[in-house]
């Protein structure tokens, strides 16, 4: 873990205390209304399949095109989050965690829909939670059984375990904050430049989201669709 990681870790309990309705509970309604739709943005699966009809039907294709669509909102978001430094923290800091957990949560919602996989399922919600988590993360959780399988697994395990629920959610919420943290260090100098700190928010959102996107491609693998 580098330095900023590290700091981000030490720094979430604080964002924690300036966003207290940051709970778990959050990131399951991000994800819904990522699902469902919201505002201008069209539902996870009513994206994907409007970009796997633009590919003529090529799966991988559109999957392609939904990252890169979702890692350039999350590039926006981020820029326009951090663009005002320190000063505007206590507000755009929830506004960037809420941001970044819709956009991400979508853009697996829609690759796990285009690879076969029923959004309405619990499991298959778990999944899409647990791929926001970043394989590194999922590695090191698997390994301390504090997650029983990666998302595959955990997407066509034979029941749905509710207790993972709160323990996936948990674990995306405190991820987001710790993330949110570190690039809050980078952004210091914000204070006296407010663009560069947009532009380096800009940066850490969107390769932050593509990272997670390539993951999710390459881990649910596809399934029969319905």
């Amino acid at each position: 873990m580098g330095i900023g990681g590290s700091l981000g870790k030490a720094l979430a309990p604080q964002m924690q205390r300036m966003a207290p309705e940051l709970t778990s509970n959050f990131v399951r309604e991000a994800l819904s209304r990522a699902i469902d739709g919201i505002g201008p943005l069209p539902g996870a699966a009513h994206a994907a399949d409007k970009q796997l009809k633009e590919q003529r039907g090529d799966v991988d294709a559109a999957i392609h095109e939904v990252i890169e669509n979702h890692v350039r909102y999350a590039g926006g978001q981020g820029f326009a989050t951090n663009i005002g430094g320190l000063m505007t923290a206590a507000i755009t800091i929830p506004a960037n965690i809420a941001g970044l957990a819709m956009l991400q949560s979508r853009m697996v919602a829609g690759i796990a829909h285009l690879r076969g996989y029923a959004l309405d399922d619990p499991r298959v919600r778990n999944a899409v939670l647990t791929c926001m988590l970043g394989e590194d993360t999922v590695q090191a959780l698997v390994r301390n059984k504090k997650l029983p399988a990666p998302p595959m697994a955990i997407a066509t395990a034979p029941t749905h375990d509710p207790r993972l629920d709160q323990v996936i959610a948990a674990e995306v919420t405190s991820e987001l904050l710790t993330k949110v943290a570190g690039k809050r260090v980078a952004t210091t100098v914000g204070r006296r430049i407010p663009v560069v700190g947009g532009l380096v928010g800009a940066g850490a959102d969107g390769f932050a989201t593509w990272r997670i996107g390539r993951y999710a491609d390459r881990e649910l693998l596809p399934r029969p669709r319905r």
